[in-house]
């Protein structure tokens, strides 16, 4: 029995059947628009329907779910709605587009994926009943949309086909919005500026009121903890509601189980599953990590492809200072998405397990090949190629550990002195500006991607046109410039062994292709390739806290983010450590009060050990040349 009676919402014809193949495209489709599918609790939800015209069989459909409304119109490198409904009812499908419960058009209240396992499920039912469908439901979407995709695949919907979550939202808990503990702020953004949602505005009285908080979101940023009722958010209370429990819910329970892979693979639906994700993407890790699961877990096809995109920009070849070449982009975002429908949900003969980008299992851009020159566009020329692979992470790699020394240097081998250690002092009224790197829905408050680790104009809080080396407060190690090229490509790991005066406080990471002066950088390019952090009363499970005693020697983790670099001879690999990296995640007060209710700040002296008995290191994933 399905979770609800489905002829008491419909009465669904039945579907017919027929062995004449399917043309291959149909001249021209239909659109019907703002159709409220109901829930199984009443609720509706607006929906729009592309089908193609003198259809004479069954056909397979394609859902989207979507926050950003359903008619949301084409973005630079990306397809609208009605672009992709149109491609596909023309090609064979039946394309359902939906608003999620609570947003635009959609009724009900918005909760983050709070509805969309039991609506994704009801939605593909709904489908299913349908005469026009042949009971074939596929999915693709990125971000929240992909996160959509992974609801379903976990609640096991008996239509769902196959999925191609791009840049999907997953794994809570883990990294992506709470990170090691600590809060990405980029989703305080996404609510604050009400995640692009003009319906969450129309409350009466108040919409004046949100949109001032929004033009002004950086000096409420810099005046956190978010306090209910104490912000113009007070008249968006779903969106308050739910903010402050996620900034106040740094353990990873059952608040962040949503799309939980890790933990609960077993629920994941056995469908074939396309991952798509980018070195400079906000879900980077849980993107790969999903692989590796998935790939085992399941016996359907599971492919991954990494590219040096960031979110959602797998049209793009730049981004950030940085260009990547022309061949790092997937020009046509329809054609290879066709490619795996048509494969998955009509059995038919195409690019997948052929050609690229479906070539192999895995395929990864290797970053790094150029030549460094500056482009006309003004862009460090970074480089980098296609290469396809069978597994994640390659077994050939040699993970190597660079150790952390008192004179600055990192290298492959270990710090001999028997006591060693370097002290600094972090002040959460100061912190270290974030500049490029693994984020999205950062408008306003962000950079995304590739960037050279120095302040300027372009740096809301870090103006100043200094390196970030050049603070006290961030510790930086480097290896001497490298002989030979040297490719990193797989989990990047860095272990501290660590004290601090306060109770609790952060420890952060920063992996940099630290390129030498040329004639177009005199003053070289420190390339950020990834980052990451620990929050100290995390440090033993991400699972409870526990404060430090001042002064004791404990040993942490930082996970940063997959990559696959070239370090060109030349260049040094750099490993900058530091307590803060604002606003990518919120500043630790180092108080140890409860997150996200502190009302003081104190400095925190904090010391890295790299000694024989505490050696502090980074391991790096070496592939061997050749």
């Amino acid at each position: 029995m399905r979770p609800y009676d489905r002829g008491h919402l419909f009465t669904p014809t039945p579907a017919p059947r027929s062995l004449r193949p399917m043309p291959d495209e149909y001249a021209s489709f239909q659109t019907y628009s703002d159709f409220m599918m109901p829930m199984r609790d009443g609720v509706r939800l607006a929906t729009d329907l592309y089908m193609p015209d003198g259809a004479t069989e069954a056909l397979p459909a394609l859902l989207l779910r979507t926050p950003y409304s359903k008619t949301q119109v084409p973005a630079p490198g990306r397809a609208g709605n009605a672009d992709f409904g149109a491609y596909f009812a023309k090609r064979g499908y039946a394309v359902v587009v939906q608003d999620v419960r609570g947003r635009y058009m959609s009724e009900g209240e918005w909760g983050f994926h709070g509805h969309d396992t039991e609506d994704g499920v009801d939605t593909c039912a709904w489908i299913g009943a349908q005469a026009w469908s042949n009971g074939k439901v596929g999915m693709w979407g990125t971000s929240y949309s992909g996160g959509t995709q992974y609801a379903i695949a976990m609640a096991g919907a008996p239509e769902l086909t196959t999925i191609i979550p791009v840049d999907a939202v997953c794994n809570l808990g883990y990294a992506g919005m709470r990170n090691a503990g600590a809060f990405e702020l980029r989703f305080w953004n996404w609510v604050f500026t009400g995640g692009n949602d003009v319906s969450w505005a129309g409350k009466p009285g108040a919409t004046d009121a949100l949109r001032e908080m929004s033009a002004n979101r950086r000096q409420y940023l810099l005046n956190l903890p978010l306090r209910p009722g104490t912000t113009p958010l007070k008249h968006a209370p779903e969106y308050e509601r739910w903010l402050v429990e996620a900034m106040e819910r740094g353990a990873n329970d059952a608040f962040w189980d949503q799309n939980n892979i890790f933990d609960h693979p077993e629920r994941f639906k056995d469908i074939p599953t396309y991952l798509v994700g980018g070195w400079y993407d906000s879900w980077d890790g849980n993107t790969s990590a999903n692989y590796q699961i998935l790939s085992k877990r399941l016996s359907s096809d599971v492919y991954l492809i990494m590219g040096p995109w960031i979110h959602g920009q797998q049209a793009m070849h730049s981004h950030g200072q940085v260009e990547f070449g022309p061949d790092a982009a997937i020009a046509d975002q329809l054609d290879w998405r066709l490619q795996w429908f048509d494969r998955y949900m009509k059995d038919a003969e195409t690019a997948v397990g052929r050609e690229a980008p479906f070539a192999s299992k895995v395929r990864i851009f290797v970053m790094g090949t150029g030549d460094g020159h500056k482009t006309p566009d003004g862009l460090l020329y970074h480089g980098g190629y296609w290469r396809d692979e069978q597994e994640w992470p390659l077994s050939r790699r040699v993970d190597t550990a660079y150790y952390l020394h008192a004179d600055g240097t990192l290298s492959t081998s270990p710090p001999p002195e028997t006591a060693s250690w370097t002290s600094y002092d972090f002040d959460p009224r100061n912190p270290v500006p974030s500049i490029g790197g693994n984020v999205s829905s950062a408008e306003g408050i962000l950079l995304q991607g590739a960037y050279d680790q120095r302040g300027g104009d372009h740096i809301w809080n870090g103006t100043t046109p200094i390196p970030l080396s050049a603070r006290r407060d961030v510790l930086v190690f480097q290896t001497e410039p490298l002989t030979n090229d040297l490719e990193v490509t797989g989990e990047i790991e860095v272990k501290l062994w660590a004290s601090s005066s306060a109770v609790d406080t952060d420890f952060t990471a920063k992996l940099i292709d630290v390129y030498p002066a040329s004639d177009d950088y005199p003053g070289g390019f420190d390339l950020l390739l990834e980052d990451g952090i620990v929050r100290a009363r995390f440090r033993e499970s991400l699972q409870y806290e526990k404060l430090m005693t001042p002064g004791e020697v404990y040993e942490f983790t930082i996970k940063l983010y997959p990559t696959s670099n070239v370090f060109k001879a030349g260049h040094r690999i750099r490993l900058d450590i530091s307590g803060s990296n604002f606003p990518r995640f919120d500043v630790n007060p180092n108080t140890g009060e409860p997150l996200n209710r502190h009302r003081r700040m104190v400095i925190a002296t904090n010391t890295v050990y790299h000694d024989a008995s505490r050696p502090s290191h980074v391991t790096l994933p070496l592939i061997p040349a050749g």
